[in-house]
């Protein structure tokens, strides 16, 4: 059985909480119709921003920014059409089902604007469960990214307890890289895919793996 969410967690990375059912966000309640459907502990509170589980209400926001080359064109599976879209949020919510884990939606606390995506997903290479972000441009620079991948990396170990997470950015990629060490993800390892060197950074549960 995961642990118990604890009612207030204080991370090396960001501030955060789990909501509280009876204190639901304003901003959460206006972005998604479904807000009252999802379970309060898994909705997350940052300093600055919402993460809440990605349902249905959130497609047409989902399709807009995955079929931004610029924002998915180097992500894994690439930029995706509406069909495809519907079918990885059909996954991901099945992932939550079985997982206790899986992607948030990233929105502004206050005004709840839709900032970009964050979560785990399990790789399809069978290298294991794995971190992912994808901000829109203008939400770059600000450590939004930063700030919503360290609260799902912190839900992740010490609420759904999953032992070992993995980040893959390739090695050109500064950007992601400098957010996968910044919440604390350590150069592990890397591979070759379609002629890019691939680098796995990690992460385990109890700082290092199990002896």
């Amino acid at each position: 059985m995961a642990p118990r969410p604890p009612s207030h967690i204080v991370l090396s990375t960001a501030r955060w909480s789990v909501e509280d059912g009876a204190e639901r966000s304003p901003a959460l309640a206006a972005a998604s119709p479904l807000a009252d459907l999802i379970p309060a502990g898994r909705i997350l509170r940052t300093g600055r921003l919402l993460l809440y589980p990605v349902t249905y209400a959130d497609l047409p926001e989902l399709c807009r920014i995955k079929a931004d080359p610029g924002v998915f064109a180097i992500m894994l599976g690439g930029i995706r059409n509406s069909l495809q879209t519907a079918e990885d949020l059909a996954a991901d919510i099945a992932f939550w089902g079985q997982h206790n884990v899986g992607m948030w939606a990233v929105r502004d606390a206050h005004t709840g604007h839709f900032e970009g995506l964050t979560g785990l997903m399990g790789r399809p290479d069978g290298r294991g469960m794995s971190i992912r972000f994808a901000f829109w441009p203008e939400a770059r620079g600000r450590g939004y990214a930063r700030e919503a991948a360290g609260a799902a990396l912190r839900y992740a170990h010490d609420v759904a307890g999953v032992e070992r997470v993995i980040g893959v950015a390739r090695e050109e990629n500064w950007g992601s890289r400098m957010v996968l060490g910044s919440i604390g993800m350590r150069h592990a390892d890397s591979f070759m895919r379609d002629g890019y060197r691939m680098l796995i950074y990690e992460s385990w549960r109890m700082g290092r793996p199990p002896a």
